[in-house]
């Protein structure tokens, strides 16, 4: 993805403006690409509330174990053989959830809008709106996404922003400033909580 579109826009917050210069050429959309659906959304599932590290570590032991199996191989697993790569027991019951919708879904996730993606996605138990929303970002590299539930944007945003006290009203106002590339600040605000290097302001 070309980002000078993006990136003429964003410096016009102080903040995005120090954050491009530092590590704008650092950041990538494609990192989590992946044409299995199924598969990229057991993988954001995999990622919910757990570490970085840890959910790296589990997303290679999940693609080792799934390998060259059929959607329906893979809900033959035992979920025992799932929870010992260290899969929580309620994922495990989530994932299945995503394999079993894929067998007999027809929705086109590249054609719809994004809210009924959403819609679509949220009515997998266990597909709540983050992962709804890095299906949009990673997977249909849609450029306008924010997720309010995302920790680490969240805590990117305070650092900063230097803002201690961030409410709604504080947020929006700062998240909207970015659109129509909100989707390429959350990849900025990511990189720099990851690589500790934060804007000068």
């Amino acid at each position: 993805m070309n980002y000078n579109d993006a990136f003429k826009h964003l410096k016009n917050d102080i903040v995005m403006k120090s954050l491009i210069m530092k590590i704008g050429d650092q950041i990538t959309i494609n990192d989590r690409k992946e044409s299995d659906l199924a598969l990229a959304i057991s993988l954001l599932v995999i990622e919910q509330q757990v570490s970085f590290k840890a959910a790296i570590t589990i997303k290679k032991r999940f693609r080792k174990l799934i390998e060259k199996k059929t959607h329906n191989q893979i809900l033959k697993i035992q979920n025992l053989e799932l929870q010992s790569i260290g899969i929580s027991f309620r994922k495990v019951e989530y994932i299945k959830n995503v394999y079993r919708y894929f067998l007999k879904s027809k929705f086109d996730f590249f054609k719809e809008e994004e809210s009924l993606v959403i819609k679509e996605l949220t009515g997998i138990k266990g597909v709540g709106n983050w992962t709804a929303q890095m299906f949009l970002i990673f997977i249909l590299f849609k450029k306008n996404i924010f997720s309010k539930g995302d920790l680490a944007l969240i805590n990117s945003i305070k650092i900063n922003y230097q803002i201690n006290n961030l409410d709604n009203k504080k947020l929006d106002r700062i998240v909207e400033k970015w659109s129509p590339y909100k989707t390429i600040a959350c990849l900025l605000l990511w990189k720099s909580i990851e690589k500790n290097k934060f804007a000068d302001i």
